[in-house]
């Protein structure tokens, strides 16, 4: 009977221990993939990154390589680039960068960069659609940004609170050119106190007024 009792705790501690083998080794396989999972997504963001660094560099080189409207004295069209005074104007505000056609373009650059150009693509809308004067055409037109990035999940949906969305369904039964005002006013401050601040520390900013200066890193004058 002793015996038969011994062979039943000798045969559970076995039982325990391999369980607990088990265990440490699903725990350590766990950690492995895990390991392995961060690994791999660290090397997409890696990959992501220098995708986004030469899609902006190919970006920039043909904004830079744009002809301008200018001609020369020989009636030959060259490529347009910002004057350092005009780069360093671009800094004193957004709205002053935003003035400027080839400031907007290099500021739309950077956001597409960010995968965030939804925010200036909105807002340019609402400058154009508030400049409508045919009833016909407004109605229209708004119905058309409502659905590009206001309703949930449009193509461009930006980022509004439940307030700002509802009145702007309530003011698309009467369309008027201020009816998505409010929106505007929100992207626009989210722009000036984060996109804009972020494109000023951006390689893409640094590079141009390098290149207003001669002095381009990647992009040769």
């Amino acid at each position: 009977h002793t015996h038969s009792i011994s062979t039943i705790c000798t045969v559970f501690a076995g039982s325990v221990w391999e369980e607990r083998m088990q265990t440490a080794l699903y725990l350590v396989m766990m950690h492995q993939a895990a390991h392995k999972d961060l690994s791999e997504a660290s090397d997409i963001l890696v990959e992501n990154k220098r995708n986004r660094q030469k899609d902006w560099r190919s970006r920039l080189r043909y904004f830079l390589q744009r002809p301008s409207t200018m001609k020369t004295s020989f009636s030959r069209r060259k490529s347009y680039r910002p004057t350092a005074d005009e780069v360093n104007e671009w800094a004193q505000s957004l709205e002053i960068l935003l003035a400027y056609k080839y400031g907007l373009a290099a500021f739309r650059i950077f956001l597409k960069s960010e995968f965030c150009e939804e925010n200036l693509e909105f807002w340019l809308a609402c400058e154009d659609f508030r400049k409508i004067t045919s009833p016909a055409k407004t109605a229209s037109r708004a119905k058309w940004i409502y659905e590009e990035f206001i309703m949930s999940e449009a193509p461009k949906e930006i980022n509004l609170d439940f307030y700002t969305k509802d009145a702007i369904t309530q003011n698309l039964q009467l369309p008027t050119p201020s009816c998505f005002s409010a929106a505007q006013k929100r992207v626009y401050y989210l722009m000036e106190n984060n996109s804009y601040p972020r494109f000023l520390q951006s390689e893409i900013y640094k590079e141009l007024r390098a290149v207003s200066l001669g002095e381009g890193k990647y992009l040769k004058t």
